[in-house]
């Protein structure tokens, strides 16, 4: 048990150091202009920008504040298995292509990623209904159920991508609704 251990806690780390590493060079380099988002594709957009997204931020206090709900979340889904977390991450950049596709405006930054680990740890308890995810479950409702509001429009502050919100916990839905037909067929 203590080998797959310190990978799984290894992996989100090792994630994480490439927006560190983004927004440190756009600050030393670029002044803060250097960023990567998911561009509308009626904008000129490339798809390139749905999977570059997630590693670029507006400064460092959006990196922080992503970094640290990130890391958790990781390693509650991590906890479960690999594939779970692999899972959520094709959940959440298969949902943010029909927003690239339609949407009239750009975003980025990890919260959709945060938001789909969030989804997929609330979801997949009741789905699976086994005490120890439903457990799991609740304790992600409880501990961090307080940023659900700003899957809602009105709730998000101005500049505030919510619909990159909605479309993440909507791809940790759909990767546990996908993990949770797996097991059972």
């Amino acid at each position: 048990m203590g080998r797959w251990l310190p990978a799984r806690l290894k992996l989100p780390l090792l994630i994480l150091a490439v927006p560190w590493l983004q927004e440190l060079v756009d600050q030393l380099l670029f002044g803060g202009r250097w960023n990567l988002p998911m561009l509308p594709l009626a904008s000129g957009g490339s798809l390139v920008g749905v999977f570059t997204a997630p590693f670029s931020h507006g400064d460092f206090s959006h990196l922080l504040s992503n970094s640290l709900l990130f890391l958790p979340l990781s390693w509650l889904v991590l906890a479960k298995s690999r594939r779970d977390y692999l899972a959520v991450w094709l959940g959440v950049y298969a949902c943010a292509i029909p927003v690239w596709l339609v949407w009239p405006q750009g975003s980025h930054g990890l919260s959709g990623i945060v938001y789909g680990l969030l989804g997929y740890l609330m979801v997949i308890g009741f789905l699976e209904r086994r005490l120890s995810t439903l457990a799991l479950s609740g304790f992600c409702l409880i501990t961090w159920g307080g940023v659900l509001p700003s899957l809602l429009p009105f709730a998000s502050p101005a500049g505030v991508s919510w619909i990159g919100h909605v479309s993440g916990f909507a791809g940790g839905v759909v990767a546990a609704l996908a993990i949770h037909r797996e097991q059972t067929t």
